[in-house]
C-alpha cells in the first residue's frame, strides 16, 4: 500500500488498507492487480481522474492528425491548370497529409477513360520521389481516384543527394574540358 505522498505504508489486509484510507478523507485505488501482492493507493479520486483527463486532453492537442486531402480534376485540364494541381498535390505531401486524385467523367467524356488514366500516370510519374500510390488508379463510378501518401524517407534522400551535387560544378569534370563531335551531334 503507498499513500498520497508516495510512501509505502507496507502490506496489510484490505479491510485495514479501507480503513486507512477512509480515515485520512480519500479513496483506495488498486494500481496494480496483477502484482503479488496487488498494489493499491490512497489518493482523491475525483483529482485523480481530472489529472488524467488533462494529461490525455495534452497529449491530444500536440498529436498532429494526418488528414486526407483531395484535389479534383478533369479529363481536359488545361496544361497550367495541371502544374497547378500538381503543385497543389506537392505541397499536402510535403505537409504530411494523404492525397485523393480524383479526375472526374461527365456524359460522353466515358468514351474516353484512357485520357483519365493518362492523366492519372502522368501526374504519378511528376510526383515521383514526395509520394508513394497507397491504392492503384481505378474507376469508381464516373470518376477515377487514386490515393498518394507521403514518402518518409524521400526528404532525407533528396537533401543528402542535393549536397553532393551542390559542390561537384565547382570543379569540371574532365569530359565537359574535352568535348567530342559525335557525342555532341547524338544529343542535340
Amino acid at each position: 500500500m503507498i499513500d498520497e505522498e508516495g510512501k509505502q505504508l507496507g502490506i496489510m489486509p484490505p479491510f485495514e488498507a479501507l480503513k486507512t484510507a477512509k480515515g485520512q478523507g480519500l479513496d483506495l485505488v488498486e494500481v496494480a492487480p496483477t502484482a503479488n501482492p496487488p498494489v493499491c493507493r490512497i489518493i482523491n479520486y475525483g483529482k485523480y481522474l481530472y489529472q488524467l483527463n488533462k494529461r490525455q486532453h495534452e497529449a491530444r492537442k500536440h498529436q498532429k492528425s494526418i488528414g486526407l486531402k483531395e484535389v479534383k480534376m478533369r479529363p481536359r485540364t488545361s496544361a497550367h491548370d495541371f502544374e497547378t494541381k500538381r503543385n497543389k498535390v506537392l505541397a499536402f505531401l510535403q505537409e504530411g497529409a494523404k492525397v485523393k486524385i480524383t479526375i472526374m467523367f461527365r456524359g460522353r467524356e466515358m468514351a474516353h477513360r484512357n485520357l483519365g488514366f493518362n492523366m492519372m500516370e502522368r501526374l504519378i510519374q511528376d510526383i515521383g520521389e514526395a509520394g508513394q500510390v497507397e491504392t492503384r488508379p481505378r474507376l469508381e463510378g464516373p470518376n477515377l481516384t487514386t490515393i498518394l501518401a507521403p514518402k518518409k524517407a524521400a526528404g532525407k534522400a533528396t537533401t543528402a543527394s542535393a549536397r553532393p551535387a551542390a559542390s561537384q560544378p565547382s570543379t569540371p569534370p574532365p569530359a565537359q574540358a574535352k568535348p567530342t563531335g559525335p557525342q555532341e551531334s547524338s544529343g542535340g
